[in-house]
């Protein structure tokens, strides 16, 4: 009897999982005691990290997008289709434009987080965001056009994807001035929703005093509750209220609606063992990437090693054997600090971040990781 095995989302998590389960199940999969299928709305892959740097004119939309199934490994079958529902006791997944329900034996979550910026008052209407291939080309124009003003940076939303992002466009948007020599004719704020600069506290004891020595303005327990676009306000829950002439802000993200309707968890994200990665209260049941609730940022490279893990485990339980894989919270990030040097920090559960000495070099290295991640997640590197 074939053993199904359902993956719900095409982005990181989802095909680094399907492509290391190819590999892993290679030998079940030419006896047909295995079948791999991979459930996505869209037929595109998308590397999200790319439009930070089309906001700069650094990339094009285009580099941040390949087909989907030249990315997934062929033993895999694509579904192009968008899961609803679930049926837990029948193991069967509903789906928008298919009749029948899809059976599935084992399930893996990797739903990621959407954007949600209706849930702030005018901010849709007055505010951009570097976080979409459309939001990314309006915010490079906008730069474009001005010769002068209030750039302020707004952390709307948390959790949010790629949590040092903010930081980075921060650091970038005032190199990328300085070297165009505008640098005196802006005014730049960066605001955070908690008494720091990032939500994690060794982050934002290394970004606070960079910030401050750029001439950055900071505004923390800064909880924007309404935009205005005609007057080019934003107002915090606390009171304060600040004029921009461009405000970028990081829009509230949800999970998946699949995720609720399926009752899998609360906002979208999925209840989850933190190690192992299964979904709390359900059988055969696993969430990756920022559909989990694992208490890590995120993040891509968070996703790509929790696949890694779940493939382990499924690959284990396939075979009839324990499962002993697990997570213990890897998670690693460039972080770029002007157009040309970046830092590096890499950390667990146990361990915190210590973002090293930034440097030209490591700004190459993200770079060169962006021009090879497409080999990463087809799992050639």
């Amino acid at each position: 009897m074939t053993e199904h095995i359902a993956i719900v989302g095409g982005g990181t998590g989802g095909t680094v999982l399907a492509n290391t389960l190819a590999e892993k199940l290679d030998a079940e999969l030419a006896a047909g005691e295995v079948e791999i299928t991979l459930f996505n709305d869209s037929g595109d892959h998308v590397y999200k990290p790319v439009w930070l740097y089309v906001a700069f004119g650094q990339r094009e939309p285009a580099d941040g997008r390949r087909p989907l199934r030249e990315v997934v490994d062929n033993r895999v079958t694509i579904r192009q289709d968008s899961v609803v529902d679930v049926d837990h006791e029948r193991k069967e997944l509903e789906l928008v434009d298919a009749i029948d329900p899809a059976p599935y034996d084992k399930l893996v979550v990797a739903t990621g987080a959407q954007l949600e910026p209706e849930r702030v008052p005018g901010l849709a209407e007055g505010g951009h965001h570097f976080y979409g291939e459309d939001g990314s080309q309006a915010l490079r124009d906008e730069l474009l056009e001005m010769n002068g003003g209030h750039i302020v940076l707004s952390v709307v939303g948390t959790p949010h994807m790629c949590p040092a992002a903010p930081l980075e466009f921060t650091f970038m948007v005032d190199d990328w001035l300085r070297e165009r020599g505008r640098r005196d004719a802006f005014d730049i704020t960066y605001t955070y929703p908690i008494m720091r600069v990032h939500g994690n506290e060794h982050i934002a004891e290394w970004a606070d005093p960079r910030l401050r020595e750029r001439d950055i303005a900071i505004e923390t327990m800064f909880n924007a509750e309404a935009v205005d676009p005609d007057a080019e306000t934003i107002t915090s829950m606390e009171g304060t209220e600040l004029d921009y002439d461009l405000l970028v802000a990081i829009p509230p993200h949800t999970g998946s609606d699949f995720v609720e309707s399926a009752g899998l968890g609360d906002g979208g994200w999925v209840d989850v063992d933190k190690h192992t990665l299964e979904a709390t209260g359900f059988d055969d049941v696993y969430a990756i990437g920022d559909a989990a609730q694992t208490g890590v940022p995120k993040a891509g490279s968070a996703a790509h090693y929790q696949a890694h893990v779940v493939a382990q485990r499924l690959a284990s339980e396939v075979r009839g054997q324990p499962a002993t894989a697990v997570y213990g919270g890897k998670t690693v990030c460039f972080i770029e600090t002007g157009m040309d040097d970046a830092t590096f920090v890499e950390f667990d559960y146990e361990r915190p971040p210590e973002p090293s000495e930034p440097s030209r070099a490591m700004h190459w290295s993200k770079l060169a990781y962006n021009e090879s991640y497409w080999l990463t997640a087809r799992g050639l590197l």
